[in-house]
């Protein structure tokens, strides 16, 4: 098998042990079990079991970035783009909780033991650079301009919806958190404007 081929069945592994056991259980020996490779393997394809995890975060958020884009890949109104993406980011949620709780354990996990911090920094830079490019996305596919600087309005909508994530995964309360998508998505409509003619 390649190395590319190993490296996306360690990948696949480890985020089935996480979902499964929780991130504590995520032992190199029991990824490696799962895969049904050896930790020579594992090894090879990884410096550090830290390196792991990040490909497991990224591997999360790129999906539901993913799915977001292909939400609103034939759409040119700013509305309906916010709209089906965030639909689609809920969607995503609703459909794979032990992910959404996943991604709370590794940086809460890598937060509380010293020297692995910097596992929950990349873990939040590529989420808020992730929404970033989503903001614009579809200002670039709207013509509009954002009325706040972009770093800061991923940060406002990272905010938002990590705690609406949160929040639901506690009470599963699905009828409230569509209304904070709702509100969600009015309150950026607001922030949105037409750039000035010459």
């Amino acid at each position: 098998m390649a190395l590319k081929d190993r490296r996306e069945e360690l990948i696949a592994a480890a985020l089935r042990v996480m979902v499964r056991d929780g991130a504590g259980k995520a032992t190199t020996r029991a990824i490696v079990s799962e895969a049904g490779m050896t930790l020579g393997v594992f090894h090879y394809c990884f410096d550090s079991r830290e390196q792991l995890l990040q490909e497991v975060i990224t591997r999360i958020t790129d999906s539901l970035a993913a799915a977001a884009r292909r939400a609103f890949a034939d759409e040119d109104d700013l509305s309906s783009i916010i709209v089906k993406s965030l639909t689609a980011y809920w969607e995503g949620v609703e459909a794979n909780p032990g992910e959404h709780l996943l991604g709370y354990e590794l940086s809460q996990h890598a937060l509380r033991q010293p020297g692995q911090e910097d596992l929950a920094h990349r873990q939040y830079r590529h989420y808020l650079k992730v929404h970033e490019d989503l903001l614009t996305d579809a200002a670039a596919k709207t013509g509009i301009q954002w009325t706040v600087p972009v770093p800061v309005l991923a940060r406002y909508l990272n905010s938002v919806l990590d705690g609406l994530t949160m929040t639901w995964l506690t009470d599963r309360d699905s009828e409230h958190s569509r209304e904070v998508l709702r509100l969600t998505g009015e309150h950026l409509l607001t922030l949105a404007t037409q750039p000035a003619q010459n």
